[in-house]
């Protein structure tokens, strides 16, 4: 579906077109033209292909979609793939939502893609248009805002896996469940990692457009590719942080596991050594000789409850102060 075409000259909106008329703008000297399609048709795909001359091997990319975060040159061109991240779904279990935006960038035009998300760019446009002055650096800045945008959307996907971790690790020292945190836990980290798929190859890639032989396009924009390569690398370095904690909280939560269980053996065991009293008492008593002491004397039944009672109540005592029943 095509969301707008609109011809901007000298950072400024010059107007809304149809994509026929493409032709007609994109030769004309400081003008440049940004269309935006989302979920498009294979259809509307060759349309758009044929207007700019775009590379047939990248729009082979766009229209497949799930592909690896990257940026590649096609001649004077650039073909970029973002992941988006949709931060209401981040603290779904098993629900997360990933999104694709393909952008083609060329001298005089850029063309993104988005597929699989609801989430639009409506205030990267915005933003751009109130911005004339930087528009005026032409798609090499459109893309900056683009990918500022999509970086910026991962934020609030680190926040909400920060609070959900805070409150698994409350949740090991305080409720239990060994099971269901450990089930949180790696829905978490599962979740981290497609986060993480995310943003290394798109640090990677920007890297090109930061330092280097920079693309053609993007001459001119670097130090902002600077600033989204340092939200990057910001994100990244969190991420790795967060699933180091989840591997700790892993362990804390089966250590805890354990404790948990040496404390009911330590019960079992003192409740079946002061049993094990009244079992070896009973048992001698119980062979039933004919010569054995005390079976003919008359105190000798209350005797040996007595000595059972006060065996019993003497470990128990000792077992209570050792912190064992």
């Amino acid at each position: 579906m095509l969301i707008n075409c609109v011809v901007y000259e000298n950072g400024t909106r010059l107007a809304d077109i149809p994509v026929g008329r493409i032709n007609e703008y994109v030769a004309l000297p400081n003008c440049f033209v940004w269309v935006a399609l989302h979920d498009p048709t294979p259809g509307e795909m060759e349309e758009v292909q044929q207007a700019f001359d775009l590379h047939p091997l990248a729009v082979e990319d766009a229209q497949n979609g799930h592909q690896r975060p990257k940026v590649e040159e096609y001649g004077d061109s650039l073909f970029v793939v973002l992941h988006l991240i949709d931060a209401d779904t981040a603290q779904a279990r098993n629900d997360m939502q990933v999104g694709e935006v393909d952008v083609f960038v060329g001298r005089n035009y850029v063309v993104s893609v988005r597929n699989r998300s609801t989430h639009g760019f409506v205030e990267v446009r915005e933003r751009c248009e109130r911005e004339p002055e930087l528009l005026k650096n032409g798609p090499g800045f459109v893309l900056y805002a683009l990918m500022d945008a999509v970086v910026d959307r991962y934020f609030p996907a680190i926040d909400a896996f920060d609070i959900e971790l805070e409150t698994i690790e409350e949740r090991i020292f305080t409720q239990g469940g060994a099971r269901e945190n450990i089930q949180r836990l790696y829905g978490l980290k599962q979740r981290l990692t497609v986060l993480k798929h995310a943003v290394a190859p798109l640090l990677e890639a920007t890297n090109k457009l930061h330092g280097g032989r920079v693309p053609q396009v993007c001459m001119g924009t670097q130090e902002y590719f600077r600033d989204v390569l340092d939200h990057l690398n910001r994100i990244n370095g969190t991420i790795d942080a967060m699933r180091d904690t989840i591997g700790t909280a892993i362990q804390a939560n089966l250590s805890m596991v354990t404790i948990a269980d040496g404390e009911v053996t330590k019960r079992l065991a003192a409740w079946a050594a002061i049993f094990a009293v009244c079992t070896a008492f009973v048992g001698i008593w119980g062979m039933n000789f004919e010569h054995m002491p005390e079976l003919k004397w008359r105190y000798g039944y209350a005797m040996a409850l007595g000595l059972i009672a006060s065996l019993c109540g003497y470990l128990y005592y000792r077992f209570r102060r050792a912190g064992w029943v």
